[in-house]
């Protein structure tokens, strides 16, 4: 699909949704992509990108953005806590905060720098062993520890199981949300966007239904 063709459908599925127009921010997931395929959607004029790892990101986009202005970069993947000094002076948003000790160290790098990004924390809603995140049991606490850390928490983020219905985990992960006080949904990837937009997601990750295949 062309990325007009995606934020089309995006903007029809705001409308059936009942949602704002404007209401869902596409991240243009640009992992494992060749920087030519990357520089064809920012002459697009598309600007906001998810990267999984923080050394991808920081080869690729400290070049593209002394090219593009207006670039908002959101960290995807499992942060380990050796990389998070490095995430937090690359990306906007980080949307993997999944266990304590991370929060912690945000937190501690937060208040040397002065500046945090938007946060999102992952949510394990199918509650996979191999999966990150936080359990949707444990979610509630956690979300009060990071605000006790004054993180700007600003959503949740899952992943659901590949093998079950996503509309189950969209519609769990919102009402975690909702009883925290949370408006940002990071949900939705290229095969089932438009029913985590019917179930409020604020952000869709979209990576293969934009660029083709990755290039690994």
């Amino acid at each position: 699909m062309s990325l007009s063709e995606i934020t089309d459908a995006i903007a029809k599925a705001e409308k059936d949704a009942g949602r704002a127009p404007g209401s869902v921010s596409l991240i243009a997931v640009s992992k494992k992509q060749p920087d030519a395929r990357v520089a064809e959607v920012l002459d697009e004029g598309h600007r906001v990108f998810g990267e999984n790892r923080v050394q991808e990101a920081a080869g690729k986009w400290p070049d593209f953005r002394e090219r593009y202005d207006g670039i908002e970069l959101h960290i995807i993947g499992p942060l380990q806590t050796n990389k998070v000094r490095q995430a937090m002076g690359l990306a906007q948003a980080i949307h993997s905060v999944d266990r304590p000790k991370l929060a912690q160290t945000i937190a501690r790098i937060a208040q040397e720098d002065g500046a945090c990004p938007d946060l999102f924390i992952q949510v394990n809603t199918g509650e996979e062993d191999q999966k990150a995140g936080i359990l949707p049991a444990d979610a509630d606490a956690f979300i009060a520890e990071c605000r006790g850390l004054d993180l700007p928490v600003r959503g949740l983020m899952c992943i659901p199981p590949v093998d079950e219905e996503p509309s189950l985990h969209f519609a769990l992960l919102a009402k975690i949300a909702a009883r925290n006080g949370l408006d940002g949904l990071s949900m939705g990837m290229s095969g089932d966007y438009e029913r985590a937009i019917a179930l409020g997601a604020t952000h869709v990750r979209v990576g293969s239904a934009i660029f083709g295949e990755r290039a690994y």
